[in-house]
């Protein structure tokens, strides 16, 4: 495994672990917020958060610099953050902030994998479909939070 998914396999693990507690912890009262920070942190925090790195470390057809890796793994997990708090705080301007700044991730994402080798197609086939099914569901559940809200 490459180095440079080092940082995303470590974030992305503690939200699979963080959204198993978090189930764990409101299992005695589930509520839908409840429910749902459980999915986010599994589906986006780990889930995508694994793809993403893994992908980019396999994928890219350069070395990456450091900074650039800093940046995604900090921007990534300050939206994961931004979205939940924001949600669960019934915060609109903080979901929407962390909503945007998944998406500024996500182009980082794209950027790096510029260029790709097929060595993987598989690898960037799933790669393509994480970041398609983030650019779509991101506003979508935007539109969901917001219309909770009124």
């Amino acid at each position: 495994m490459n180095k440079s998914a080092i940082p995303f396999l470590t974030l992305g693990g503690i939200s699979l672990i963080l959204g198993g507690v978090v189930s764990a912890a409101s299992a005695g009262s589930p509520s839908y917020t409840s429910a749902w920070a459980v999915a986010y942190l599994v589906l986006v925090g780990g889930m995508a958060q694994l793809v993403l790195g893994i992908g980019q470390a396999e994928l890219a057809s350069k070395r990456l610099p450091a900074m650039l890796l800093a940046a995604e793994a900090a921007l990534l997990n300050v939206s994961t953050v931004a979205v939940l708090l924001g949600t669960i705080l019934t915060a609109p301007a903080l979901t929407y902030a962390g909503a945007g700044l998944l998406l500024v991730t996500l182009v980082a994402f794209i950027w790096a994998v510029r260029g790709a080798s097929q060595h993987l197609p598989w690898l960037l086939w799933a790669f393509r479909i994480m970041v398609v099914v983030l650019l779509v569901s991101a506003p979508i559940g935007l539109v969901i939070a917001h219309s909770r809200l009124s």
